[in-house]
């Protein structure tokens, strides 16, 4: 009977140690609207590039985007800007003395599994504005335009308003509640 029980203990304590190492999840909410941004490759060049383009659509993005509180209004304000977004890349593609091509589409697309400090989001089709350079085939960019996510870094004091929620938290409250 005692080695049943150191048995179940080191068990227990195992299980224990292992999610201890198990990486957080970050559940964005299914009502939300991501931007991808897919440079041509990986090279230097079209790194700076694929940055130049995110860092000039998402200043337009927040500008536009910066007093919207409802899913659909983020969902008009995007699809009646397009074309300005369009211009906006086309504006720093000039800018950078490069002749690539480029497609912007807003609808549902295909986002890989992604770990980012330490969170891991998981891949999946999403709503979403898409920005293809090129052939696409470089490491992209993405972020949550709703809810406004995408600016945490720039401001750390705009998340107020921002419910977060992690996995093993909404197992818990499923099957213990």
């Amino acid at each position: 009977m005692k080695k049943l029980i150191l048995l179940l203990l080191a068990g227990l304590i195992l299980i224990g140690v292992i999610n201890n190492y198990k990486e957080d999840y970050y559940i964005i909410p299914d009502q939300s609207i991501r931007i991808r941004i897919i440079p041509n490759s990986n090279s230097l060049k079209d790194q700076y590039l694929k940055k130049q383009v995110k860092t000039n659509l998402e200043i337009e993005l927040q500008n536009n985007l910066k007093n919207t509180e409802t899913i659909e209004n983020t969902r008009k304000i995007i699809k009646n800007n397009l074309d300005n977004y369009n211009k906006k890349i086309k504006e720093v593609l000039k800018n950078e003395n490069t002749s690539q091509k480029f497609t912007i589409d807003y609808g549902y697309h295909y986002f890989p599994e992604k770990t980012y400090k330490g969170v891991k989001y998981e891949e999946g089709e999403y709503e979403s504005l898409l920005v293809t350079i090129g052939k696409g085939q470089g490491d992209n960019w993405w972020c949550v335009l709703f809810p406004p996510i995408c600016s945490l870094e720039e401001d750390e004091h705009s998340n107020e308003n921002i419910e977060y929620s992690f996995y093993i938290k909404e197992m818990f409250d499923k099957y213990i509640k």
